[in-house]
């Protein structure tokens, strides 16, 4: 497997590396350190790539390893962000960007793992394909997912 296809695949899945750093970095800075940390454990992981699963599955997974090990390492400084960082000119924006910040933000307020399921469930991965990548069932997935939407109902309305 080449490095030209690693690096096309990389190009067409990044979305999926930028989303769920987003999720879990407390700023600009730890965003770009995450991303770098995502992309080394991938490349270093490409050649066990075996294409059992879609490439977007695979990353996925190395995405959430890295951001957890890594966040589980001592930080220097726990900065909270505000609404104002998450999306600089929200009084400026359009009442459904408003929305999607909120959410993001109140995502962000739950635990890393119900983060991981509902990120993957919102980018419309199966209940099986979560419980997969995570090492939970399916009907535990499906739980979890309720209670999860539950709580953010609660987060967004509070």
């Amino acid at each position: 497997m080449s490095e030209a296809a690693f690096l096309e695949q990389v190009r067409q899945n990044q979305g999926i590396i930028y989303k769920l750093v987003g999720l879990y970095a407390n700023d600009a800075e730890e965003k770009k350190d995450l991303y770098q940390e995502v992309l080394l454990q991938a490349w270093k992981s490409w050649p066990s790539f075996r294409n059992e699963a879609k490439f977007s599955t695979w990353l996925y997974r190395i995405c959430l390893n890295t951001i957890f090990t890594q966040k589980r390492k001592p930080q220097r400084v726990d900065y909270k962000d505000s609404l104002e960082t998450i999306s600089p000119a929200v009084q400026n924006r359009i009442a459904q960007q408003e929305d999607v910040a909120r959410l993001r933000l109140a995502i962000r307020q739950l635990p890393e793992t119900d983060r991981a399921i509902i990120s993957m469930n919102l980018d419309g991965y199966e209940n099986a394909e979560i419980g997969e990548m995570l090492g939970i069932s399916n009907n535990h997935v499906a739980v979890k997912l309720h209670r999860i939407k539950q709580q953010l109902g609660n987060l967004l309305t509070a």
